[in-house]
């Protein structure tokens, strides 16, 4: 049986199970009270999807971010998610986004990024 490793980052207390954080939890401030989030996944959803490309759009009050998978050598693309979030979120994920990559890049090398895609692509 997988035993649960615990480790903290800032306010968030993480509970993983084998490679799957599956509890976070958020430590109070001074007079806050803690607040428990219990985050359930599914297999299909453990398993992820892959994407190698992302659409991004906004209005006054909301981002919409679709992650698709364009298939080599074929002239047709599948959105496998989409995502629609608030702006205030949107930024909280963007800046978690740059501190893994910033982590990533400390204990792997710098990330190249990828180049645009060779055809055009639209809905």
């Amino acid at each position: 049986m997988v035993e649960p490793k615990k480790y903290q980052k800032g306010r968030h207390i993480y509970t993983r199970w084998g490679g799957q954080v599956k509890e976070v939890k958020i430590m109070p401030e001074q007079e806050e009270k803690q607040v428990q989030i219990r985050i359930e996944m599914d297999d299909a959803m453990a398993q992820g999807t892959y994407a190698n490309l992302a659409f991004i759009r906004h209005s006054e009050t909301e981002f919409t971010m679709d992650f698709i998978y364009v298939q080599p050598q074929e002239p047709k693309a599948k959105v496998r998610a989409r995502i629609i979030s608030s702006p205030g979120h949107t930024k909280r994920f963007l800046l978690a986004l740059q501190e893994n990559i910033k982590m990533y890049e400390q204990k792997f090398g710098e990330i190249k990024a990828a180049g645009e895609p060779s055809k055009k692509i639209g809905f």
